[in-house]
């Protein structure tokens, strides 16, 4: 029960009459003024109008998306007699960022009403609603009622799953380049053959179709659509070096985001794709599958990871995946390497594979080193931190080279441009045939 401000008013407006009680001889008159204004607000919130009959729920995704605005529904039927006028309040988890938690509601008998609010979780893994707070108004508006609504709720927050469906709408229309994707517009590349239509200009002539270009008696081409059933595995390394923040928020992190995007990519082009997870051991193995089954299994696999304060084996780990896979592949390996010695090691272990299969290391930048090497040096300090930040990128491209040297392809990208980078890459692999 909360006094309201009527109440408060109330009471003061007692301390005058006191004193003219006291004045007369009658002082017990206040005492009997005051309890007199607290037994009526007791009563009064009693006669608050029943939540009993109040039908809850909470809507929303059977999971969120980390670092994403997922909406939250409320929605509150009264199969009561009596009117709800209330303060609402929803307790999302504590590490949820949401852009309203309270309400003003006034729900009338046989009424439904929705209430919606959006929350961006700052960290992967379970979490769980607190509850939801009603501060009811009570009759003649001296107090408030406080009631808790039982509706603690389970959720799970996974890598960003709203840009998958923001990556199926685009391509459905067309826009994939509005989220930095590029596509090749030559037409008639791969190797399946799709259907034959009228030449146009511009179209290669060895495309043409002379058999089918004679009975119809003008040129026809053939057109080819890429190649399906292919093979994608894409490793994680969740080792140390994956511990890094860039812009306040792990690599790891970054890099899940950007493997759901190729996941749904290659679930969606039709191809087969695998996952394993490794550290200083192999922590997880998903042999390659076709279908959009398996991007909810590798999502369910890899939306708990956390990268751990352990040296990677990257050797072990490949040497595990050589002996359960043998078909040529398109092998994409999230890690870090920011020397050249890190960079022998990887293609000591990687390299091998790259004789067979189609090799990718894909790491994030840190955009922070490039802006330390072009401040303009003031002070000793900014001199010390921008000889530091240029010789970090010069043993970054050093040890880039490295790796491609030994026949592996290099892809690093700040990390708003990470996903996109790499579906671009595999779809240019897709439009080359290059598997």
């Amino acid at each position: 029960m909360v006094p309201t401000k009527r109440f408060w008013i109330l009471v003061a407006a007692g301390i005058p009459f006191a004193a003219v009680a006291s004045y007369v001889g009658m002082p017990t008159l206040a005492v009997v003024y005051d309890l007199l204004i607290i037994l009526v607000a007791i009563g009064s919130a009693y006669m608050a109008p029943s939540v009993s009959r109040l039908v809850f729920r909470r809507e929303f995704d059977s999971v969120l998306s980390v670092r994403a605005s997922n909406k939250i529904t409320l929605i509150l039927e009264n199969d009561g007699v009596e009117t709800i006028r209330a303060r609402l309040r929803d307790e999302p988890p504590a590490q949820f960022v949401a852009t309203q938690k309270e309400f003003d509601i006034d729900l009338r008998p046989n009424k439904i009403i929705e209430l919606t609010y959006h929350v961006t979780p700052q960290e992967r893994g379970s979490e769980k609603f607190q509850g939801t707070y009603l501060r009811l108004n009570c009759p003649l508006g001296l107090v408030l009622k406080d009631v808790f609504l039982p509706t603690e709720e389970a959720v799970r927050v996974y890598p960003n799953i709203l840009a998958l469906r923001e990556f199926d709408l685009l391509k459905q229309q067309g826009r994939l380049r509005e989220l930095g994707i590029r596509r090749s517009r030559s037409r008639g590349l791969g190797t399946d053959f799709e259907s034959l239509r009228d030449y146009s200009e511009g179209d290669d002539f060895r495309k043409i179709d002379w058999k089918a270009s004679a009975r119809r008696g003008k040129l026809v081409v053939r057109q080819f659509e890429q190649e399906r059933n292919q093979n994608v595995i894409l490793c994680i390394d969740i080792g140390r070096h994956m511990m890094a923040e860039v812009d306040g928020i792990r690599k790891l992190d970054h890099v899940l985001d950007a493997l759901l995007m190729m996941t749904n990519a290659a679930a969606v082009a039709g191809d087969f794709v695998g996952l394993l997870v490794y550290a200083d051991t192999v922590r997880r193995y998903i042999p390659p599958r076709k279908g959009r089954a398996q991007l909810g299994i590798i999502i369910d696999a890899v939306h708990d990871l956390v990268a751990e304060p352990v040296e990677s084996d990257p050797i072990s780990a490949f040497a595990y995946l050589s002996t359960r896979w043998k078909r040529r592949s398109l092998l994409v390996n999230f890690t870090d390497y920011e020397d050249p010695d890190r960079a022998r090691d990887l293609t000591a272990a990687f390299g091998p594979l790259a004789r067979r299969h189609l090799s990718l290391i894909c790491r994030v930048q840190d955009p922070r080193i490039d802006e330390v090497r072009n401040i303009t040096v003031s002070t000793v300090p900014e001199m010390f931190l921008k000889s530091a930040a240029t010789m970090l990128m010069e043993d970054r491209k050093t040890a880039g080279n490295i790796v491609t040297a030994a026949g592996i392809h290099n892809l690093e990208a700040e990390p708003q441009d990470l996903a996109s980078a790499l579906v671009s890459f595999y779809f240019h692999v897709k439009e080359r045939s290059l598997l």
